[in-house]
Parts: structure tokens; C-alpha cells; sequence
């Protein structure tokens, strides 16, 4: 694996005085205030403003976590070691050996705190990922053209105004001729539609950033790749056009909501996709504003 940023980059100046003073509950440790933040964390902050709370400020351990969470991240590890054996000039591993990758990705959850829905048991997701690695080996998926110059390469850099360095990690970069591609692995009970590509294509926008940082004269071709979780897995190949306007609109909504969070705003937002499941339900029902 590769190195894009051999040097240690500063970060800007942050005031945040205002999120780590900001209410907590009794007995809660205060604010290692981080110097960047992640696409994932503005995403949290939009969907529920006090569940970014409890994890980034006030640094509360969860509760539970989903079997679904733990699904997808034991399943990035897998197809992680096949890059990382092809990258290594191997041959392409085993199923067995991307299953046994996968069973110690999920074995790194603890057990107590994993919740399944109803109709999910480990059982059944282990039978999952069986499938949905034998589609990814058996597809031309887990043959990048080109060459692999990044798994899970951590990139970060200031590309927000006002907020300190985006960090992104990118499941895979490659090299194709001319191109640089960076392809995001996920998985999906549906398949999606072209819209929900269109709709999740803020991360992969501000990612481009990151990498034309270090590659300013190279073309980058974005794409989704989307593991169907059903009893036929179906492979889904989005490709997210960059498109100039879009990335600036999404650029000045990262910075209003670094703003947001800035500024102490911190609120429930109570629907049952935001609720089911989450970490910080006893949490959230003490918290008295």
C-alpha cells in the first residue's frame, strides 16, 4: 500500500470551544477534541444532531450495535485481503481464506452488544457473506483494471472552509492508463436505484477532493459498488459524475454543518429509522437539554 501523503499535513486552527463546553451528562469524560472530521461524522450530525453528540463530544460508549453494522464492516474486511493479496502480487485468495477474514472482522464486536432484527441470526449472515463473497470472487468486481494503489488509504486535507481536515479513507484507488478510480464498497438489503447513487454521492464527491489534492492533473472516475443482501446476490455498479456544481453545493453544506456542530447545536431527532437501533436510546431518554 501506498503512501499520498508521505508528509505530515497541519491542520487549521478550530474553534470549538462552544461543542466542548457544551452540556454533558453527569459523570461524562469531556472532549478529546479531534483536528478532522469525517464524512461520516457530518452525516450523523444530519441525521441526529444529539446522537453526533454522544459519540464525538461526549465520547459516550455505546450501548449496542447493529448486526447489520457489524455485517458490513466484517464483509469490507474480506474484500479488503483480497486487494491486499492481489496488491502483494498473489493470486487471488481462497473463499475460505475471505471467510475466515470475514468471521474475524465480526468476532471483533462484542458479542453481548450485537442486536439482530428478527429475521437475522449470526447464522444467517454468516450464509450471507458466503454468498456475497462467492458473487464478489466469481465477478470482475474483484479484478480491477489497472493498477491497485490503495485499500482502505486514509487520505485527509482541508477542503472545508472554516472546518478542520476532511479525513477519508477509500476502500480502494486505482490506476487505469491515464484515470484514477476510487471505487466504495457497500452492502444493501435492495438494490439501489440510480437515484440512491445520486443521493450518496456527496462522499465519494468530497473524496475526489482529497485525491486531486495530491493528483491535480489526473482525471478520477467515481463509482459505488452495491452487494445486494438477499438469497441472490446481485452486484450494482454506480458511477458518480463529477460534476462541478454539485461538488461545490456539497462542499457548503459540510461547512454549514461544521457550523452547526461549532456552535453547540445539539437536538434529538425522533423518527423510527433514527431510533430503531441506536446506541444511545437510555442516553438519549436522561437527556434533559
Amino acid at each position: 500500500m501506498i503512501s499520498l501523503f508521505p508528509e505530515p499535513r497541519a491542520s487549521p486552527a478550530v474553534s470549538v470551544s462552544r461543542v466542548a463546553n457544551a452540556t454533558l451528562p453527569a459523570g461524562t469524560p469531556r472532549e478529546r477534541v479531534r483536528d478532522y472530521v469525517s464524512f461520516s461524522a457530518l452525516s450523523l450530525y444530519q441525521r441526529c444532531s444529539l446522537r453526533y453528540f454522544f459519540r464525538y463530544v461526549a465520547q459516550l460508549p455505546e450501548e449496542s450495535t447493529s448486526a447489520s453494522l457489524v455485517f458490513g464492516k466484517a464483509v469490507h474486511r474480506a474484500i479488503g485481503h483480497h486487494f491486499e493479496e492481489l496488491l502483494a502480487g498473489n493470486a487471488p485468495p481462497e473463499l475460505d481464506t475471505l471467510l475466515a477474514e470475514f468471521n474475524a472482522g465480526w468476532d471483533e464486536a462484542p458479542a453481548d452488544q450485537i442486536t439482530f432484527p428478527k429475521t437475522d441470526t449470526r447464522d444467517s449472515l454468516a450464509r450471507l457473506a458466503d454468498r456475497i463473497l462467492t458473487a464478489f470472487r466469481d465477478s470482475d468486481v474483484s479484478q480491477p483494471r489497472g493498477h491497485i494503489l490503495g485499500i482502505e488509504e486514509e487520505l485527509r486535507g482541508p477542503i472545508i472552509d472554516g472546518a478542520p481536515d476532511l479525513l477519508a479513507r477509500l476502500d480502494l484507488l486505482t490506476k487505469s492508463e491515464d484515470t484514477l478510480s476510487v471505487t466504495d464498497f457497500k452492502t444493501s438489503k435492495s438494490a439501489w436505484s440510480s437515484d440512491q447513487a445520486t443521493d450518496s454521492a456527496e462522499q465519494l464527491l468530497l473524496y475526489a477532493e482529497l485525491v486531486r489534492q495530491s493528483f491535480p492533473d489526473m482525471p478520477i472516475r467515481l463509482e459505488f459498488i452495491v452487494f445486494t443482501k438477499a438469497k441472490k446476490v446481485a452486484i450494482g455498479r454506480y458511477t458518480v459524475p463529477l460534476n462541478a456544481a454539485r461538488v461545490t453545493r456539497t462542499k457548503r453544506i459540510a461547512q454549514r454543518v461544521w457550523r452547526a456542530i461549532s456552535a453547540g447545536h445539539f437536538v434529538p431527532s425522533p423518527t423510527p429509522m433514527n431510533c430503531q437501533g441506536c446506541p444511545y436510546r437510555a442516553a438519549c431518554r436522561q437527556w434533559s437539554g
